[in-house]
């Protein structure tokens, strides 16, 4: 057929197909060009965007802001209110308002993961290379999240409440002792569960979205030397759930995770540039997370995003830089939703 163009081999967008540099111009540009470039960005970013929700643990389990304008949101939390009986003829006018504190929380600078691709017109046109690239670019903003995140609520545990006010003080963060060496044992995180969830209820932390993190090894160790009735049901009670490490879904109602993000063991973690918020702290101790979704917040003026450069940095270098980015920030909120196991 006359209107025909020559498609790559192993195009991923057969309906149609996208050519390679071939065409008219117009401009001294391809007339396909944007075309092709825009297809080729949309897929980046769901691939990227796919990535990096499948690999971040923390997101969804503490409070979110999208920032449209300026760098900083406050979050607001309120202390407890006192009861008292009525007087006859005596207008009641409300005076009884509750405590409140204001927590404001500033973005960190702009978070970049990058990648130079030679000569874009062949190798995205290879599935496997686009997909490859796009997770790790996805992967590498979720660990950098989740770290952020895992480290800010740490060091909630170890905040008093800003809300001091009668009928408080409001109680602060906590920390449980697992014992020296016991990071690993899994009847002493069992019994740091049904510590933590008596701990939670008795601050009045909210049943629902009750979080717990953990480092892989602690997780399987749960897996298996505790008896299956911390299951989840929904996998069935049998060996092949034990043996694929799937299935182990709560203990006292806090849901569980395993991630490599945490500060485990990790000593003394000092800041960085770029960081406008605190994340440093002495984590030679920190064995696993237990919290709530008010523990900490998150403000986001950009979400994960893709960009890549145009035509005027392919000529010039023969390839096209593909960015992930990402800019957020995030900090203790409510203390008393946090909780740090400590081995020692």
């Amino acid at each position: 057929m006359a209107n025909t163009l020559p498609t790559a081999v192993g195009n991923i967008n057969k309906t149609p197909g996208l050519p390679l540099g071939t065409g008219a111009f117009t401009n001294g540009v391809r007339d396909n060009y944007n075309t092709k470039y825009a297809t080729y960005l949309k897929l980046f970013t769901g691939e990227m965007i796919k990535a990096y929700e499948s690999a971040t643990i923390a997101k969804g389990t503490v409070m979110n802001r999208t920032l449209r304008n300026g760098r900083s949101a406050q979050f607001i939390y309120t202390g407890r209110m006192a009861a008292s009986y009525h007087v006859p003829g005596q207008p009641i006018l409300g005076t009884n308002d509750p405590p409140v504190a204001e927590k404001t929380i500033v973005m960190d600078d702009l978070l970049i993961s990058s990648a130079f691709v030679y000569d874009l017109d062949e190798t995205l046109a290879h599935y496997s290379l686009r997909s490859e690239i796009s997770a790790k670019i996805g992967h590498a903003l979720a660990e950098a999240y989740d770290k952020k995140i895992f480290r800010t609520i740490a060091l909630a545990a170890r905040q008093a409440h800003p809300i001091t006010a009668a009928p408080g003080p409001e109680p602060g963060g906590s920390q449980i002792q697992l014992g020296s060496g016991n990071e690993y044992n899994a009847q002493a995180l069992v019994d740091a569960f049904f510590e933590a969830a008596s701990i939670m209820d008795e601050k009045n932390v909210p049943k629902m979205g009750r979080n717990a993190v953990l480092n892989p090894r602690q997780y399987y160790a749960l897996i298996s030397q505790v008896d299956t009735n911390i299951l989840n049901r929904d996998y069935g009670n049998n060996a092949g759930s034990v043996q694929s490490g799937e299935g182990l879904y709560e203990i006292a109602g806090i849901k569980i995770w395993r991630s490599n993000n945490l500060p485990f063991l990790a000593g003394s973690v000092s800041s960085v540039d770029g960081e406008n918020n605190d994340y440093s702290g002495n984590f030679t101790n920190h064995c696993g997370l237990i919290y709530g979704k008010e523990a900490a917040g998150v403000v986001e003026g950009i979400g994960p995003q893709i960009q890549t450069t145009g035509s005027d940095v392919k000529t010039m270098y023969q390839g096209d830089i593909i960015v992930g980015r990402m800019a957020m920030g995030a900090s203790w909120v409510n203390p008393a939703a946090a909780i740090e196991l400590l081995a020692g």
